[in-house]
């Protein structure tokens, strides 16, 4: 049986990348530093995943033929990493330096037992230029007789299954257990692997990687911010995402926001991605967004403001490249008004605790200040000028 590790046994770790390989015949090894997680994996061998759809009745998939290692254990860790068929990381950009040096133990080891046998790392990872990060962050670590390119490949990918936080009262019955949406649709760079592709049906590998990756970050993740953003300044007790999205006007505006936003996408990227599908894509991910049986929160969506106001990130990054086109982001620009305005707390009446910080230290800096400071507009370039006066102008 070929085997995947797999770093990182959160939700999409375990909701996505370890189930479509588990359910296509791979043993999967989590990697993990929660250690109960680790402890229950071991002890059942199996996790169940809730299928959560409109108006049908949930479907339960059982993932079997899983185990886990504790992620502090290195050499237990290296040890999989060398014999493994693929290995995938779903860790998260903040965890991405503690798993490089056990990474690069285990290629190393590779390489004496298997000089020749190579190794593919898919980054299911919400990040820009992955491969890059991890050429320089492996590369830094591997001995200078070992080079990187001649026994590993690195795959990015582009991630877009939605899993909503579970509930306290649903873990204290299951810790293991997950709800996700049926989306399966795992793209991937196919110029990224080294060796053979995963045989696995729902594995879509494609030439241009970074068109989807902005695809993913500018209209979905955008759509999906703007949602909790418009959908909490109007009614700041909807609780989930649908029931913002049933709010007078919501949609329409959401719409609006992903429809610039798709606009510049095409003229970035015109080979790869059509006016017609991006339209396409909006209409699929509007239907997602508004499954009330996923109970995906406000709350979930939205928070992270320091993340989601960065200036590469879903929302300025969005308004900047339709900006570099010459085309309008004024719809994105009241997004990004009402998510200074974000307020949205979990099922314990508590803010995201780096939504409190931004609150404490960046709110009384205004929105000039915050576009400056979080966002890092330029106001010395012209274009980037052009979107923080929009911005500005805003009445959201």
């Amino acid at each position: 049986m070929q085997t995947l590790v797999q770093f990182g046994a959160g939700n999409i770790g375990r909701s996505f990348i370890g189930q479509l390989f588990a359910r296509n015949g791979y043993e999967v090894v989590f990697v993990d530093v929660s250690a109960p997680l680790v402890e229950a994996l071991n002890e059942r061998r199996e996790y169940r995943i809730v299928i959560k759809r409109n108006g049908v009745s949930d479907e339960e998939l059982v993932v079997q033929n899983v185990r886990a290692i504790d992620g502090r254990e290195h050499a237990s860790v290296a040890d999989a990493v060398a014999g493994a068929d693929y290995v995938a990381t779903s860790v998260g950009l903040g965890a991405l330096p503690d798993i490089i040096p056990v990474l690069v133990r285990g290629i190393e080891l590779r390489a004496l037992r298997s000089p020749n046998r190579l190794l593919d790392i898919i980054i299911a990872e919400n990040i820009h230029d992955g491969a890059q990060y991890f050429k320089e962050s492996l590369g830094r670590h591997l001995p200078q007789g070992l080079p990187l390119a001649d026994h590993v490949g690195l795959v990015e990918t582009s991630i877009g299954k939605m899993v909503p936080l579970m509930r306290k009262e649903d873990l204290a019955a299951d810790p293991l257990l997950l709800f996700a949406e049926e989306y399966n649709e795992l793209i991937v760079d196919k110029h990224g692997f080294r060796g053979p592709l995963p045989q696995i049906p729902t594995l879509n590998p494609v030439e241009n990687i970074r068109a989807y990756v902005d695809r993913k970050l500018f209209i979905h993740n955008l759509g999906h911010a703007a949602t909790a953003y418009f959908g909490f300044s109007q009614s700041p007790d909807s609780r989930f995402i649908w029931q913002a999205l049933e709010l007078p006007g919501v949609a329409v505006r959401v719409r609006s926001a992903m429809g610039e936003s798709a606009a510049a996408l095409a003229l970035e990227y015109p080979h790869d991605l059509k006016p017609g599908a991006l339209t396409a894509h909006i209409d699929d991910l509007l239907v997602r967004f508004a499954n009330r049986a996923l109970g995906d929160t406000v709350y979930r969506v939205g928070r992270d403001l320091y993340r989601k106001l960065a200036h590469d990130d879903r929302l300025i990054g969005a308004a900047l490249l339709a900006a570099r086109h010459g085309l309008p982001c004024d719809t994105i620009a009241d997004a990004i008004r009402a998510a200074v305005g974000f307020r949205a707390a979990d099922e314990e009446g508590k803010l995201y605790p780096r939504d409190a910080d931004f609150i404490a230290r960046e709110v009384p800096k205004g929105l000039e200040g915050i576009l400056r400071d979080v966002s890092g507009l330029a106001m010395e370039d012209p274009v980037e000028r052009g979107v923080a006066v929009r911005i500005l102008s805003s009445r959201q």
